[in-house]
C-alpha cells in the first residue's frame, strides 16, 4: 500500500503555532479503483487525519456547506460551556468515518487527557470531526473507522506529510487529485505583530481549485508562494480534455489555528474569514452539496508585540483590532493551504494529479513541500 506527498516544513506549516500537532493513517492500494454508475470501485483509498490541542486553548468552527457531516460541532457554539476541543478529526468515509473520532476519544482518556470530571481522575475528551464525501474512491464498504482515528492521534507530532495522505488519501480537486495542504505566516506588524496564523486544510471540493484556462490557481497572487508558473500549452489541453468526475458530493475541511488568546466568539472570526480563502481557492465553493467546515484554535502561547497603536470605541472588544489582523491571515492560509495540498498531491485510482498533468507549471522542474523553497 503507497501513498504520496510531501514533508511540511516549518514556516509554513499549522504546527508552527505552539501547541499543535497532526497526525495521519491511511490505506491506499496500489491497485485501487475509482467506482463509476454502473461498477462498484474496490480497494482502500482513505484515511483519518488528527489535530492535536494544546490544553487550555479555545476552539470555535463554522460550517458552511449544504450537505455537512461533523460531529459535536454544536458543543462549540460559543454560547455553550465547553471553551476547548482536546482534538479534531478530519477523515474521510463520510459519515460512517466519523466512528474514527471514537478511537482518537480511547486513546486520548487512556492518556487522561479530556474534560475533568471527578476527583477520580475520569475525564471526557473534547473531540469534534467533519467528514468528506470519498466513498466512490475504493470500495465503498472500506472507510475509516476507530482504529484509523487512534492510530493518527498516535502519530501527531509537529512534522507530518502533505498531499495524498491522511483523510486526503481520497480527495479529489474538481478534475485533479485533491489531498492534505497546510501554510502559515507570522503577522509582521500592526496590532498582531508577532502572532502566528497556519491551517491545514483536506481539499475534496467538487469546484476546481486550478483555473483550466491558465492551468494555475485562481489568482495570480501566489504563484512565487507556490513556485508555479504558466505551464505549456500542450498540458492545458490535456487539463481541459479531462473529464468531470462523476460524484458532486464533496466537502472541504479543515482547522485554522493560532497562538494568540482569544475568546470562543473571536475564534470563530477566525474559521469564518477562513472560508473566505476557501472561496478564494475553489471555484465553485459552498455548493448545496459541499459540506465546508472549518474549525478554528487559539491556543494562548504568544501575545502580541503590536507597532501601532489602535483607538477601539467604548462599547468594543478591546481587543478587536487584533482578531481583525488574525483573521485577514486566517484567509490567506487557507487559500495557501488548498493550493497545497493539490499541487502536493499524487495520483490514486486515475484520478491524476496536478504535478502528473502540469509539470512544467513547476518553477524549478520539481514539486516542492511547503518550506522546501
Amino acid at each position: 500500500m503507497t501513498a504520496g506527498g510531501s514533508l511540511s516544513r516549518a514556516g509554513n506549516r499549522i504546527t508552527d503555532v505552539a501547541g499543535i500537532g497532526v497526525g495521519h493513517h491511511h490505506l491506499i492500494d496500489d491497485d485501487v479503483v475509482v467506482a463509476t454508475a454502473t461498477e462498484p470501485g474496490s480497494g482502500w483509498a482513505s484515511g483519518s487525519t488528527v489535530v492535536t490541542v494544546a490544553d487550555g486553548a479555545t476552539t470555535a468552527v463554522d460550517v458552511r456547506g449544504g450537505g455537512p457531516g461533523t460531529r459535536e460541532t454544536d458543543l462549540l457554539e460559543p454560547g455553550n460551556s465547553v471553551r476547548g476541543a482536546n482534538a479534531i478529526v478530519l477523515t474521510g468515509g463520510s459519515a460512517y468515518g466519523l466512528s474514527s473520532a471514537d478511537g482518537v476519544m480511547r486513546g486520548l482518556e487512556t492518556a487522561g487527557i479530556g474534560l475533568p470530571m471527578d476527583r477520580q481522575g475520569h475525564v471526557v475528551p473534547i473531540v469534534p470531526a467533519a467528514v468528506i464525501f470519498d466513498l466512490p474512491v475504493g470500495r465503498w464498504e472500506n472507510r475509516p473507522d476507530a482504529e484509523f482515528g487512534e492510530r493518527a492521534l498516535a502519530a501527531a507530532g509537529a512534522d507530518f506529510a502533505v498531499g495524498s495522505v491522511g483523510a486526503g488519501a481520497g480527495a479529489r480537486a474538481g478534475v485533479l487529485k485533491g489531498g492534505v495542504g497546510t501554510a502559515s505566516l507570522t503577522v509582521t506588524e500592526g496590532p498582531a505583530r508577532g502572532l502566528t496564523v497556519g491551517a491545514l486544510v483536506v481539499a475534496n471540493p467538487v469546484g476546481q481549485v486550478v483555473d483550466p484556462q491558465t492551468g494555475l490557481p485562481w489568482g495570480p497572487d501566489d504563484l512565487t508562494h507556490h513556485g508555479l508558473r504558466r505551464p505549456a500549452a500542450a498540458e492545458l489541453t490535456r487539463l481541459r480534455a479531462l473529464e468531470a468526475k462523476g460524484s458532486v458530493l464533496n466537502t472541504t475541511i479543515g482547522v485554522v489555528a493560532t497562538d494568540a488568546t482569544l475568546s470562543v466568539p473571536a475564534a470563530r472570526r477566525l474559521a469564518m474569514s477562513g472560508h473566505d480563502g476557501l472561496a478564494r481557492a475553489v471555484r465553485p465553493a459552498h455548493s448545496p452539496l459541499d459540506g465546508d467546515t472549518l474549525f478554528a484554535v487559539a491556543t494562548g502561547e504568544r501575545t502580541a508585540d503590536p507597532d501601532v497603536a489602535v483607538d477601539i470605541p467604548p462599547g468594543m472588544e478591546s481587543d478587536i483590532a487584533v482578531v481583525a489582523a488574525l483573521a485577514e491571515a486566517s484567509a490567506t492560509v487557507v487559500q495557501r493551504a488548498i493550493v497545497s495540498a493539490v499541487v502536493n498531491a499524487t495520483g490514486v485510482a486515475g484520478i491524476p494529479a496536478y504535478r502528473d498533468v502540469l509539470a512544467s507549471a513547476f518553477v524549478d522542474g520539481l514539486v516542492f513541500g511547503p518550506g522546501d523553497r
